[in-house]
């Protein structure tokens, strides 16, 4: 798929079946994660690979609380959910994380795959159970919780989102 086309087509999905992906569904997705340029080449930047079933994101579902609509989880119900660790001391690994999320979403969306960037537990993941977190997702020593994203063969379908491009922006050429 041209890269223009998967940028054009990539929605965030918020719905899936119950179809795991492959192996190399799995590999084609952290690849693209992991050939994301990282600011000095630090590379310092994690991938945990979560089944979506696993308690841990139901522990840290629990931990959002009224946040979310209570028949609805944050990860909805994708099979799989990877989860972006990094370097908590480098100014950068926010901004890297960013860059290699979307890498992955179209990644995924070149393979066929749904997709949605999970911001949303990032309290949670920063609270009080951090470090428990942190070590049931097998963080390295010093990492933090950057972003995340599921992944999943789509039950679902969306509309593009609209924007407005005399409002959003400004050329000064």
């Amino acid at each position: 798929m041209e890269v223009l086309k998967a940028i054009a087509e990539r929605r965030s999905i918020r719905g899936y079946t119950a179809e795991k992906l492959t192996r190399e569904e799995l590999d084609t997705i952290l690849t693209a994660g992991l050939q994301a340029p990282t600011a000095t080449n630090r590379q310092e930047l994690h991938f945990t690979v979560l089944d979506g079933g696993d308690p841990i994101l139901f522990d840290i579902q629990e931990a959002m609380g009224a946040r979310l609509r209570p028949t609805m989880n944050f990860w909805y119900d994708a099979p799989t959910v990877i989860v972006i660790s990094g370097e908590r001391d480098f100014r950068w690994t926010a901004v890297d994380a960013g860059i290699a999320v979307e890498n992955m979403a179209l990644a995924a969306e070149a393979l066929g795959l749904g997709n949605v960037i999970l911001g949303c537990l990032k309290a949670a993941m920063d609270g009080e159970n951090r470090e428990r977190y942190a070590e049931a997702m097998r963080f390295p020593e010093g990492y933090t919780f950057q972003i995340a994203i599921a992944v999943g063969h789509r039950a679902v379908e969306k509309e593009p989102h609209g924007f407005d491009r005399d409002k959003q922006v400004t050329i000064l050429l």
